[in-house]
């Protein structure tokens, strides 16, 4: 008789705080025990259970027998900016694999860009991640150790996080079930209470994702990168254009702002000569018209496996000039950590390149 695999013991930053307490509750602990472990871990930032503050001796004995909080991530590179406000971190996984993280310091306050999968399977053309394919998705507490290393940080300079942006590498609602399991963990209020309204998820475009949000009033803004105004050329930019067109797109948009009440951002990354020009500009303000929106310009981070480059200054003004003809505001959306890689998943891309040059040739 072949044996059976155990099931592994849940990691205690997998679960929700309702998961959580259900656990618990069926080793006969209660609510105050649920809560008092869940500020241990997201107050107290505690990395093993033995310096949760607290806990009962037997209920600490069950929690070290049958759960698991060892860390999920664990730096593996990183590189910082030459202004010092940009600080990049590629983060391995307990199976090897690597993800990006991006720790981001504006004036009076800190923003961190996650991953929520392994690589992507969306295949953007331009994109450094979409390149490489898609590995495996993250587990919630993936998602959400990734902010705790950032907060660690944090703490260390008496500063704090604000907004978190869900714009890493991989697409957050192919990974609906993990991500918004993150999602409700980081804006519990017993917890590291992120508002949500500070918390952006960006998707390029799963349309059924973005009716379940609609649906389920997710506490999340949410960003669709767009790219492309007509379906051939969001097509060659964006290949999951193909699986779900503009009209279906623009319909669950318009559901979405209908039944949450609240504006859609849409991401454009301007690409000399394919989608900055005065026609595109023209395109996209017909296509965005009456629709509460707004977009977010983004001159292309250039990537070693596109031949695209950003726009130009006056490319950028001219196109933000057309859209408010339209009625539709636009921001230029700053760019930061060039000098570092800090494109999505270029910094993995670049250590795996210099990986594979230092490998001995095979005889």
């Amino acid at each position: 008789m072949p044996s059976e695999t155990a099931t592994p013991a849940p990691h205690l930053h997998d679960l929700t705080r309702p998961a959580l307490g259900a656990l618990l509750a069926d080793w006969g602990f209660g609510a105050y025990h649920r809560d008092l472990l869940w500020t241990g871990l997201y107050r107290q930032r505690a990395e093993s259970l033995d310096t949760v503050e607290g806990l009962r001796p037997d209920l600490r004995t069950a929690l070290t027998e049958r759960t698991r909080l060892e860390p999920l991530v664990a730096p593996h590179h990183e590189s910082f900016s030459s202004d010092g406000l940009t600080h990049k971190l590629l983060l391995r996984l307990r199976d090897g694999q690597t993800i990006e993280t991006v720790l981001m310091r504006f004036k009076g306050r800190a923003t961190v860009c996650i991953s929520t999968q392994a690589g992507c399977a969306m295949g953007c053309v331009f994109c450094a991640t979409g390149q490489m394919g898609l590995a495996r998705h993250l587990t919630p507490g993936e998602i959400v150790g990734q902010v705790l290393h950032v907060t660690r940080i944090l703490d260390a300079s008496g500063e704090s996080l604000r907004n978190i942006v869900l714009m890493g590498m991989g697409e957050p609602l192919h990974n609906y079930e993990h991500t918004l399991a993150a999602v409700d963990i980081l804006v519990d209020a017993l917890g590291l209470a992120i508002g949500p309204r500070f918390i952006t998820l960006s998707t390029v475009g799963v349309v059924p994702g973005i009716r379940r949000l609609a649906d389920e009033e997710r506490p999340v803004q949410l960003a669709v990168s767009l790219h492309g105004a007509t379906d051939a050329e969001r097509a060659a930019l964006v290949p999951a254009g193909r699986r779900w067109p503009l009209d279906e797109l623009m319909d669950a948009c318009r559901y979405y702002i209908a039944r949450r009440g609240r504006r859609i951002f849409f991401e454009w990354t301007l690409i000399e000569g394919r989608n900055d020009t005065a026609e595109h500009a023209h395109t996209l303000g017909r296509l965005l018209g009456g629709m509460d929106a707004h977009v977010n310009v983004i001159p292309l981070n250039p990537t070693v496996g596109y031949d695209g480059g950003p726009s130009t200054a006056p490319a950028v003004r001219a196109f933000q000039d057309v859209l408010t003809t339209y009625g539709v505001p636009s921001t230029v959306r700053q760019r930061r950590g060039i000098d570092i890689d800090a494109g999505c998943g270029q910094l993995k891309a670049e250590v795996e390149r210099r990986t594979r040059r230092s490998l001995p040739i095979a005889p």
